[in-house]
C-alpha cells in the first residue's frame, strides 16, 4: 500500500515522512538531544559546526543542535493545539450558519466578514499586547483568531449537503438537528476540514516563529525556532549557523505540512485526481 501511494501520491508521502520525523524528534527530544539546551558554556561560545557540536554553538555556548531538537516540541504543540481550537470553532460556526440559514447565517457570516477585514497577524499582536507573551497564550490566541476561513469552508459544505436525500430523509423521520449535523453532515464534510487542518498547522508554526522572532512568543531560555532566529540575527556575518539551521527547520516543516495537505486534497477530491491525471 505504501508503494502504491508513493507511486500515485509521492509528494504526499514525502510530506508525511517529514511530519513523522518531526513527531519522533519532538517526542524523543530528551533522548536525541546530546546536551542540555539551556546550559551555558561561555568558553564554547560561537563555535562552528564540528563533530562535538554538529550545528555549532550560540553566543552563550549552548548547543544549537540540542536547542533545535527541543524547539521541535514547541512547533508541534503550537501547530496541533492552535489548529484544534480554530478547527473546532470554525466547524461549529460554519455548520450552524449553513444548516439553519436565514438570520442566523447572516449574523454569523457578517461576523466572519468583519474579522476577515482585520489582518490576523496584527490582531494576534494586539491581543498579546494585553495578555502577555507565553506559549499557552500563543496557542490559544492563534486558535481564537484564525477560524474564519474554516467557518466559510464548512458553511459551503453544509449548504450543499443539507439538500441531499439522506439529510432530508433524516428530517422526515424526526431526527434532531444536532444529530443530523453530527451524524450525517459533518462526517461527509471531513475531507475538506482535514485538508485545511493539515495546511493550517504549517501556518500556525510560521505565526509562532514570527511572534517569537519579534520577542512576543516563546520566551528565552526556552528554545523555539523563532527565538533562535531572533538571537542569531546579530551574528549573521560571524556565525551563519545560528540562523541557517532554525530557518531550514521551519522551511522543511512547513513544506512537509503543505505537501501532506495538498496530497490529501488530491486524494480526497475525485475531481482534482481526475484533473491531475489529465494534466
Amino acid at each position: 500500500m505504501i508503494k502504491h501511494y508513493f507511486k500515485h501520491q509521492p509528494l504526499m508521502m514525502w510530506g508525511a515522512g517529514i511530519i513523522l520525523l518531526l513527531v519522533v524528534t519532538a517526542l524523543g527530544s530528551g533522548l536525541l538531544a546530546p546536551m542540555d539546551p539551556v546550559q551555558q558554556m561561555l568558553t564554547d561560545r560561537l563555535l562552528a559546526p564540528s563533530t562535538r557540536h554538529w550545528m555549532g554553538t550560540d553566543q552563550y555556548g549552548r548547543d544549537v543542535f540540542s536547542r533545535l531538537i527541543y524547539g521541535s516540541r514547541i512547533s508541534l504543540a503550537v501547530g496541533l493545539v492552535a489548529v484544534s481550537i480554530y478547527i473546532f470553532i470554525g466547524t461549529v460556526v460554519g455548520a450552524v450558519a449553513g444548516y439553519y440559514g436565514g438570520v442566523v447565517d447572516a449574523l454569523l457570516m457578517r461576523l466572519v466578514d468583519i474579522l476577515l477585514c482585520i489582518p490576523t497577524f496584527f490582531l494576534i499582536l494586539m491581543v498579546i499586547a494585553f495578555v502577555g507573551p507565553s506559549i499557552i497564550n500563543i496557542m490559544i490566541i492563534i486558535g481564537l483568531t484564525s477560524w474564519t476561513d474554516v467557518a466559510r469552508l464548512v458553511r459551503g459544505e453544509v449548504l450543499s449537503l443539507k439538500e441531499r436525500e439522506f439529510v432530508q430523509a433524516a428530517k422526515v423521520i424526526g431526527m434532531k438537528d444536532i444529530r443530523i449535523i453530527m451524524k450525517h453532515i459533518l462526517p461527509n464534510a471531513m475531507g475538506p476540514i482535514l485538508v485545511v487542518a493539515t495546511l493550517g498547522i504549517g501556518g500556525a508554526i510560521l505565526t509562532e516563529s514570527s511572534l517569537s522572532f519579534l520577542g512576543l512568543g516563546v520566551q528565552p531560555p526556552t528554545p523555539s525556532w523563532g527565538n533562535m532566529l531572533q538571537e542569531g540575527k546579530d551574528h549573521l556575518t560571524d556565525a551563519w549557523w545560528l540562523v541557517t539551521f532554525p530557518g531550514l527547520a521551519i522551511f522543511i516543516t512547513v513544506l512537509g505540512y503543505n505537501l501532506l495537505g495538498e496530497g490529501l486534497r488530491d486524494l480526497l477530491d475525485p475531481r482534482l485526481r481526475g484533473s491531475g491525471r489529465n494534466g
